[in-house]
């Protein structure tokens, strides 16, 4: 699993702006889904689900900054119970230390690229190099010298990238800083047919991104141009060792050298396109170096005869906005960010080469891994185990519609509470909380959601049929708004609200 890979950014879906032909190889020898989505499109809440095959009403783990309730069961325990060898290495989230595992080293926190700290269970090491590449070494490390061959084994692979604020391996930024890139057709979106909630969220490239932090302009570049506010120095860089910090200085300070000659004559507009562009340059710069390490795990089970009898899952913890309606970021039950790259390898179960459109979730991964080995799931999971979709067996699969909802406001990036449905053609939803209002696209005719219908003639009997929809899921999920009253007090009682 990766952190906030957009869908877009994966060729098997889309090659406009980035070759990954490692991750790709899951779609040829497996299982594309198009239609695949979180319940909650913010990193740690959707691991929660992940983990517990449960809504982040049930589990708990409704934002980022509650704590994860331990004494929630995850599928790792039921493995590990099994007879499972099982390991994790790379980003959880969560700040605690992981139950069901032998062996894990993850990430404090974020993490960071640059000679990253390690959690492990005797104690923190900080390991010199990139992380992308760290993960996958202590990956392929454990599967060499410590997995127990007369065991099967579960093992979660997880990567930082392409997180913000987006630092590439030297090998990469050296060539996708030199890239230009294709703009999306609704970068300048005005948010007309919209309510409140999207013309007043804080991710906006233009006004929101930082010059510093995000774009790599330098204190110096900004304190020259006399620019007021650009979000603080990426004290990520200073991580850096010595030939670290000389091989990115050799590329990102001809970039500043190149902005300070332009800025005067850049209006919005054009310092819109020209921050996009480096977006895109340094997020699809850390992608590639996820597809690399990638090939590798996967050159790794082939060369040990392995890939025969694995199943090899790839997914993201959300989706993420590249420009679309004018955004980086993620939140919004709008495609970019609640679909969700599902990529599945599963030799001899799998027709090869297939794609899948069926309305599926993260809430369902729990029950299809514990349906594929053989373990038997609780019963208070909320998902639905893929398993017949993954062998082909399409009428036994009888889900016509998802449920969604988002908690973590108000917050950084200002994006309002909503909860919604979506089927194949329609997604309705509704913000509430400082707001009461309503939208409705039709998936169909408007596919990048440009047009809310919600007041439309044409649609009042569809907007009726879904909210009656949206009332039977939320009873079937046991959320409410008793529960969203609950949950809002506890923002109250901790301060985010007055």
């Amino acid at each position: 699993m990766s952190d906030d890979h957009a869908y877009q950014a994966i060729s098997a879906y889309n090659d406009n702006l980035i070759k990954t032909p490692n991750i790709d190889r899951l779609a040829n020898e497996g299982m594309l889904f198009t239609n695949a989505s979180v319940t909650n499109s913010i990193c740690a809440p959707s691991r929660a689900v992940i983990l517990t095959g449960k809504h982040a009403h049930i589990n708990g783990k409704i934002d980022n900054l509650s704590p994860f309730d331990t004494t929630n069961i995850t599928f790792p325990q039921l493995f590990k119970e099994a007879g499972y060898q099982t390991a994790m290495f790379g980003k959880l989230h969560f700040g605690n230390n992981p139950k069901g595992l032998d062996e894990f080293k993850i990430l404090p926190g974020q993490g960071d690229y640059y000679n990253p700290k390690f959690i492990t269970s005797t104690g923190d090491t900080i390991i010199n190099g990139y992380v992308t590449d760290i993960i996958t070494d202590l990956t392929l490390d454990w599967m060499e010298k410590r997995r127990d061959t007369t065991k099967p084994f579960l093992l979660m692979y997880l990567h930082k990238a392409p997180h913000r604020s987006w630092l590439p391996a030297n090998r990469h930024y050296k060539t996708y800083t030199k890239k230009t890139f294709p703009l999306p057709s609704t970068l300048f979106d005005e948010y007309n047919t919209r309510d409140a909630a999207s013309k007043t969220a804080e991710m906006n490239i233009l006004r929101h991104m930082h010059l510093g932090y995000d774009n790599k302009l330098t204190p110096e570049t900004i304190n020259e141009l006399n620019i007021a506010y650009t979000g603080l120095h990426n004290r990520a860089i200073d991580r850096m060792n010595n030939i670290q910090k000389a091989s990115w200085d050799s590329v990102y300070k001809p970039i500043n050298e190149n902005f300070k000659a332009q800025y005067q004559t850049m209006n919005d507009s054009t310092l819109m396109v020209w921050k996009y562009q480096r977006y895109m340059q340094d997020y699809l710069g850390c992608i590639a170096a996820v597809d690399d390490n990638v090939g590798r795990l996967l050159n790794y089970l082939d060369d040990k005869n392995l890939s025969h009898n694995t199943v090899v899952v790839y997914t993201s913890d959300q989706g993420f906005y590249l420009g679309e309606h004018g955004w980086f970021d993620k939140r919004f039950m709008y495609n970019e960010s609640f679909k969700t790259p599902l990529l599945i390898k599963w030799p001899n179960k799998i027709t090869p080469g297939t794609t899948e459109d069926e309305m599926v979730q993260n809430l369902d991964f729990a029950q299809t891994f514990l349906e594929i080995a053989g373990i038997e799931a609780p019963k208070d999971m909320q998902g639905k185990s893929l398993v017949p979709l993954l062998k082909g067996e399409k009428e036994v699969w009888d889900r016509d519609a998802v449920y969604y909802h988002y908690y973590e406001y108000p917050a950084e990036h200002a994006v309002k509470r909503h909860y919604g449905i979506a089927t194949k053609q329609y997604k309705l939803i509704h913000y509430y909380y400082d707001v009461d209002a309503w939208e409705l696209y039709d998936r169909k005719k408007d596919p990048n959601e440009m047009n809310n219908v919600y007041i439309d003639e044409n649609y009042a009997e569809i907007a009726t049929k879904l909210k009656d929809k949206l009332n039977d899921l939320r009873s079937l999920y046991k959320d409410s708004d008793s529960l969203n009253n609950h949950y809002i007090q506890i923002y109250k009682d901790k301060g985010h609200i007055k």
